[in-house]
C-alpha cells in the first residue's frame, strides 16, 4: 500500500474516545464523564472539563450513538403524536419540542392521530416498537394512560403518568371579550370549535362564563358549531356564510382559531362588508401568518413554540431524573391587537 493512501485511510477513521483521552493525557473514564455530562463530571475541575471539550472540538470527536444506547440501555428518542404534522397549530409546537431536544442530543419520531382512536393505538404501538422513551401528544384528550411517561399539550383529561399543558381559557376569553366590549360591541357572533378538538369544550365554557360577566347576550342565531376538521382557512369560510345568511346583524365575530378567522374574513368581504369597519374579527392562537394577513389579525396568543419547549423539558425531566411530575401546567394567554378589530359601527 502506498504511504499516501495509508495516511488518507487513517485520517478518515473516526476519532475514538480513547484517542481523545490520550490526547489530553487523562483516563477514558474521565473523558467519558465530561462528554456525557454524567453526575461524576461535577467532581472534575472546570479547567479540566474545558480542556477535554476543547480537544473534542479540535479532534472532531463524534460519540458513537449505538455504543451509548447499548451501554445505557436507552434510545434518547421520544414520540410525538399530533393531529397533523404541518398544520398551523402543531408546527410551531413541534418546532419548540425540536429546539429543546436538539440541545439535549435527543431525537424524535412522529405519528398522527386526527382524533381517530385507532390511529392513536396504531402509532403508539409503532413508536413503542421503535424504542421511544416517552410521548408528547398535541391537541388530544387521551382516552387512557399510555405505556410511558406522557405530556399532553392541550390535554384536559387526568390520567396517571400524564402531565397536561393547558392554556388558561378563562383569561383568554376575558381578554378577547373585554377588548370587544371596550370597543362598544354588543352583537357578537361566536364559532364553537369542533367537538373533537381537545380545547373545544373548555374554551366554549370559558367564553359563556365571561360573556355572562360582561352581560353579553349569547344569541343562538349568532353562534355556529364547527363540524369540519379542515386545517386551512376553509374551516371558517362556510360557517361564516351561514351566519351571514341568517340575517341577524352582528358587529364582531370571535372565531375558534386564527385559521377559521381568516376564512371568516373572506366570507365577510364577499358579502360586501369590510373588516373591521363593518365587522371586527378576533382569532385565537396567533399563528405565524396572523400578523401578515390583510388585515392583520387581532388574536389571543398562545405561545405555541414555548409550549412545545415546556412539554419537552417536562418530559425529559421525568425520563432522566424520574422526578415527581405535575399533573397540570397552566400557560397564560395574551391579547395581540392588530388591524382586524375596531370601534363598533
Amino acid at each position: 500500500m502506498k504511504p499516501g493512501k495509508e495516511s488518507r485511510q487513517k485520517a478518515e477513521r473516526p476519532i475514538t474516545l480513547k484517542a481523545v483521552a490520550q490526547h489530553v493525557q487523562l483516563s477514558p473514564g474521565t473523558v467519558s464523564a465530561v462528554i456525557n455530562d454524567s453526575p461524576a463530571a461535577k467532581h472534575i475541575p472546570p479547567h479540566t472539563r474545558d480542556r477535554i471539550l476543547t480537544a473534542v472540538r479540535e479532534l472532531n470527536y463524534q460519540p458513537n450513538f449505538f455504543a451509548r444506547t447499548l451501554r445505557k440501555k436507552r434510545t434518547y428518542t421520544i414520540g410525538i403524536i399530533a393531529h397533523e404534522i404541518g398544520d398551523a397549530y402543531s408546527s410551531p409546537v413541534i418546532a419548540g419540542v425540536e429546539n429543546f431536544l436538539r440541545q439535549r442530543d435527543y431525537f424524535f419520531l412522529t405519528g398522527i392521530h386526527r382524533h381517530d382512536p385507532q390511529l392513536l393505538e396504531n402509532y403508539t404501538s409503532l413508536l413503542l416498537q421503535r424504542g421511544v422513551e416517552g410521548f408528547i401528544t398535541i391537541d388530544l384528550n387521551l382516552p387512557h394512560r399510555l405505556a410511558l411517561p406522557t405530556v399532553a399539550l392541550a390535554g384536559h383529561r387526568h390520567h396517571p403518568g400524564v402531565t397536561n399543558i393547558v392554556l388558561d381559557h378563562h383569561k383568554a376569553a376575558w381578554v378577547a371579550l373585554r377588548h370587544l366590549s371596550d370597543l362598544g360591541h354588543r352583537r357578537i357572533a361566536f364559532m364553537r370549535g369542533n367537538p373533537a378538538s381537545s380545547d373545544s369544550v373548555d374554551r366554549w365554557e370559558a367564553i359563556c362564563e365571561v360573556a355572562q360577566e360582561f352581560s353579553i347576550e349569547m344569541d343562538p342565531q349568532l353562534t355556529v358549531q364547527i363540524e369540519s376538521q379542515e386545517s386551512s382557512p376553509e374551516l371558517g369560510y362556510p360557517y361564516t356564510k351561514n351566519l351571514l345568511a341568517r340575517n341577524h346583524p352582528f358587529t364582531a365575530l370571535f372565531a375558534y382559531n386564527d385559521i377559521s378567522a381568516i376564512g371568516a374574513i373572506r366570507a365577510i368581504r364577499e358579502a360586501g362588508l369590510q373588516v373591521p369597519r363593518d365587522v371586527s374579527v378576533v382569532g385565537f392562537d396567533d399563528i405565524e401568518g396572523a400578523a401578515f394577513h390583510n388585515p392583520s389579525l387581532t388574536t389571543v396568543r398562545q405561545p405555541l413554540r414555548q409550549m412545545g419547549e415546556v412539554a419537552a423539558k417536562t418530559l425529559l425531566a421525568r425520563i432522566e431524573d424520574n422526578q415527581d411530575y405535575p399533573e397540570e401546567i397552566a400557560i397564560q394567554p395574551e391579547l395581540v391587537v392588530r388591524e382586524s378589530s375596531a370601534q363598533a359601527p
